[in-house]
């Protein structure tokens, strides 16, 4: 009997069993090569659908008949020799499962274990036909692991390798030549890159002089190993462009397949994208988080179409994504989650502003970027101006990679960079703040909490004063950071107050700059802002480091709590050894709090006696904690995009384009603006969840100062 796996959708053409098979196991095994598991991947391939080879699944494809189980009988056929090829293949649909335990797990528990018992007991193997494809011997090498999360990251691997096969199969069969790949190679990129650069040669300032140093060395350790660097470089040195190019040189050294940068933020994304794109050119650069729209709909523009499609698996030599997109994505369990994560494999993977990272997810966070270079033959490079102190957890869980700084002359440069000079200045009132900061032609202000913001705000000068803060639009952030850029560069009134969202990759130039106490990175971070070109001595363009007669947020006491005692005694903050004494100190008053869920642990020695719980740490993990809702304000574009999610449209790419008018606010702001009829929610409009809503009020969103947590009701308040 000749069983078949694909049907087109005009019902003319048929993909058998086998040729499905084959195909997808060609794939398979190639992705799985980059970390040495082609035998397994080819495995996979093979047996992933023989369940396929059945009457009943016949029946369901051919006659749409009931819903079949069609992967267990793949997975128990690998089960007994390669169980982790077996976890694979029986979560290629619905996810990777809990594994469980053999011994104590019931035929009826939800773990893959007793789903193992489950197909036993309805004879799901021997049930099957013969699909015709010839199973590879099965390989005797075990995967090279040396614990059980390493055996997790592995696992999670190879199911990226197969389901990313079985859809470009798939899909290959069904729609035929979509347009992806085609993009030009590493060596081709690079010299581009080359082209760009060739203009530093010939500096004009000594700034321009110092950064062509850091680049000449970034350039040097191209051909250095792969493995665990770092890259500190000064704010104002840029690290972009550097680490761009030891990137793509190491990259085409060691034959990598491709370069992906990880940023904190997507607010600072955008400006890191279009630099790459400007020297790389826009068909090589893929941007990827929760704000960029992506349209395979009918008559979506060809490079749309590629976009999207790259999107799936970034398939793409260049990757700009989100720290929230590549963490959550290294510890999903979904298919469309983990299905790019082989395009890690052999790549070069560079974390922007790694002092970023959250502390309560530190520990999985550096055994995911550990477990690149360690398992899958990439390189990870810690790329900041404040770096973390991370070594004893980089050696942890990548002993056989040590951690090498690609500028070595860190604290000369730091001398030389200097471009700032601090002051602390104690308790300052809103209204002394005010008074200070009015005086100034061009002055940023940064505070710890938007409630503070808006208060120093409302008591400046109206005349080239701004407000920015994440209760803001994003759209309408961008627009006024364009006006403030334009404003700086032709020299008139500009003063800006803000919370953090403004120091950590914006490129702004201030003058002089007024910082809240915080943690000492958020400090450097926002002297980054200030004499940002160092056109003006350094003695001239002042810090200003001050509190508020109002505690901080709790949010910030530990992180200030770590910089008050690294600043002790007059330390310089801007020294190296401050920001050393600074991660020690933080670590130490954090405690062993660095793995909030738990996500470490539980694949070290389960959870409750279960195994390997794939499934269930990917519910727990979120590297931003999910305490906020969303509100859609119909600000700009975000009106008709909201008139056509209540006409009923619910696209993903609508969606994503409505992230553009959304304002992030706590339950019980979200709860306040509701209790005052602000609010239109989900039974209004179906396309809305539990957890968002559109403003109904637009007497509750200023221009100057975004959205309004204090509707007549009184029952709402600033954080």
């Amino acid at each position: 009997m000749e069983y078949f796996a694909h049907i087109s959708e005009d019902g003319l053409r048929r993909q058998t069993v086998k040729e499905h098979l084959e195909g997808t196991a060609s794939l398979c095994r190639t992705f799985a090569a980059a970390f040495g598991a082609k035998e397994q991947g080819e495995r996979a391939g093979i047996a992933h659908d023989i369940g396929k080879c059945t009457e009943d699944f016949q029946d369901r494809l051919l006659r749409n008949g009931p819903v079949v189980d069609h992967a267990a009988a793949g997975a128990l056929s690998c089960v007994k020799e390669d169980p982790c090829t077996a976890v694979c293949i029986a979560g290629h649909h619905t996810g990777l499962p809990d594994v469980g335990n053999p011994k104590v797990d019931r035929a009826s528990d939800r773990t893959f274990c007793g789903r193992m018992k489950r197909s036993m007991e309805r004879h799901d193997l021997e049930r099957c036909g013969e699909s015709g494809a010839a199973f590879p011997t099965p390989s005797r090498s075990a995967p090279p692991v040396k614990n059980s999360l390493q055996v997790s990251f592995w696992i999670r691997m190879l199911y990226s390798c197969l389901v990313d096969a079985d859809f470009l199969d798939t899909e290959r069969f069904m729609n035929g030549d979509r347009g992806r790949g085609r993009y030009d190679g590493i060596e081709t990129l690079l010299d581009r890159l080359e082209i760009h650069i060739a203009k530093w040669k010939v500096p004009k300032t000594e700034l321009d002089r110092l950064r062509c140093e850091i680049l000449d060395t970034c350039l040097e350790k191209g051909c250095e190993p792969k493995g665990v660097y770092t890259l500190t470089v000064p704010t104002g040195g840029g690290k972009t462009v550097a680490s761009l190019a030891f990137a793509l040189l190491h990259a085409k050294e060691h034959g990598m397949e491709r370069v992906i940068y990880v940023v904190p933020y997507t607010s600072i994304i955008d400006q890191n994208a279009q630099v790459f794109r400007e020297i790389l050119g826009d068909d090589n650069v893929l941007e990827h988080h929760s704000n960029v729209a992506f349209d395979l709909s009918d008559g979506a523009p060809p490079e749309k179409v590629r976009q999207a499609l790259a999107a799936e698996n970034w398939d793409m030599p260049v990757i700009v994504t989100t720290a929230v997109q590549f963490f959550e994505s290294m510890y999903a369990s979904r298919s469309s989650r983990c299905r790019k994560l082989h395009s890690l494999a052999n790549s070069v993977i560079i974390f922007d502003e790694a002092q970023m990272l959250p502390l309560q997810h530190l520990r999985p966070c550096v055994a995911a970027m550990a477990s690149l270079a360690e398992q899958f033959h990439s390189t990870v490079v810690l790329c900041t101006a404040t770096q973390p102190s991370l070594d004893d957890l980089l050696h942890t869980y990548a002993p056989s990679c040590p951690v090498t700084e690609l500028c070595p002359q860190t604290a000369e440069l730091y001398d030389r960079f200097r471009r700032v000079s601090f002051r602390q200045v104690g308790l300052l009132t809103d209204e002394a703040l005010a008074e200070q900061l009015g005086r100034q032609e061009r002055g940023l202000c940064i505070v710890n909490s938007r409630k503070a913001a808006q208060a120093i705000f409302d008591r400046l000068p109206e005349e080239g004063s701004f407000h920015l803060s994440t209760l803001m639009v994003p759209a309408q952030r961008k627009m006024l950071l364009d006006e403030i850029r334009k404003r700086l560069n032709e020299e008139l009134p500009c003063r800006v107050v803000s919370t953090s969202l403004i120091e950590a990759g914006v490129d702004v130039n201030f003058p002089t700059v007024y910082r809240e106490m915080a943690g000492l990175d958020s400090i450097l971070q926002a002297a980054g802002r200030c004499n940002r070109e160092g056109k003006d001595p350094a003695e001239k363009s002042v810090v200003t480091i001050f509190e508020r007669t109002e505690l901080p947020p709790v949010l910030f006491r530990t992180a200030i709590g770590a910089a008050r005692e690294a600043m002790a005694g007059g330390r310089d903050p801007g020294a190296p050894e401050t920001m050393d004494r600074y991660f020690h100190s933080l670590r130490s008053l954090s405690g062993d709090v660095l793995d909030k869920y738990g996500v470490v642990k539980a694949f070290e020695k389960g959870i409750e006696g279960c195994g390997l719980p794939f499934r269930t740490v990917a519910e727990r993990f979120h590297l931003i904690d999910q305490d906020t809702y969303t509100v859609y304000v119909p600000y700009g574009d975000g009106a008709e995009l909201i008139r056509r999610l209540q006409k009923g449209e619910c696209s993903k790419t609508l969606y994503r384009q409505l992230g553009r008018y959304s304002v992030p606010v706590y339950e019980r702001h979200f709860r306040a603006l509701d209790a005052a009829g602000a609010l239109l929610k989900a039974r209004e409009v179906p396309g809305l969840d539990d957890r968002s809503a559109i403003l109904n009020d637009m007497a509750l969103y200023n221009e100057q100062t975004g959205l309004s947590l204090e509707p007549e009701n009184g029952k709402a308040e600033f954080v």
